[in-house]
């Protein structure tokens, strides 16, 4: 079952691996092989929190786990932002990139061992299978750098969250102290922020 969101997901952390012993044992690939593994994780993250964790926070009853999964990604994406602006032969980035790979390495064996394993067995294999499509179509837009559409549509919320990232909504969310904010969707977090800010002008 090549579509369920289990396999989906563990396939992209292998590849992520590749790519990790790529620029470990080959210096000359990491001009190429570190922009592609930082978009990647990024995709992969931003489908997981937007698609996957709302799904482990309130179908398999594990919220704090998500949470702790959700604060894992923001960790490993700014580490991996960092890591562009070094020079890619220096001891600095050697240092920065073992660091990098380490927290990210973390994240995914806590991720296999014990949040997709909750979620396979809070939910049968049509959910898990619907679960990865979400997942793929969501990770694929972030991949192009699509401009995602609210899934409400024309009656999608006011304010100035419109064109944001999740991971803007996120930072919004985390200054106005959103409760919960870990395991909302895009549109969620949209939602709260702009209650939250309409909220702090009134």
């Amino acid at each position: 079952m090549a579509d369920d969101l289990i396999t989906l997901v563990t396939t992209d952390h292998r590849e992520l691996q590749r790519l990790f012993e790529m620029m470990k044992t080959d210096k000359s690939s990491r001009p190429l092989a570190l922009p592609l593994a930082v978009a990647m994780l990024e995709a992969h993250s931003e489908a997981e929190e937007d698609r996957v964790y709302p799904a482990v926070a309130r179908e398999a009853g594990e919220k704090a786990g998500a949470e702790h999964a959700a604060e894992e990604h923001h960790e490993a994406e700014s580490l991996g932002k960092h890591l562009l602006e070094l020079d890619w032969e220096s001891e600095e980035f050697d240092q920065a990139l073992q660091e990098w790979i380490d927290a990210v390495e973390h994240h995914m064996e806590e991720e296999e061992n014990e949040i997709l394993p909750a979620l396979s067995e809070a939910v049968g294999t049509e959910r898990l299978r619907e679960l990865g499509r979400e997942f793929a179509t969501r990770r694929a837009k972030a991949l192009a750098g699509q401009p995602l559409k609210a899934a409400g549509g024309a009656g999608g919320g006011g304010g100035g969250t419109e064109g944001e990232t999740r991971a803007e909504l996120y930072e919004k969310a985390r200054e106005l102290g959103v409760e919960g904010r870990s395991t909302m969707n895009k549109e969620e977090l949209a939602e709260q922020v702009a209650k939250a800010e309409d909220a702090g002008n009134g």
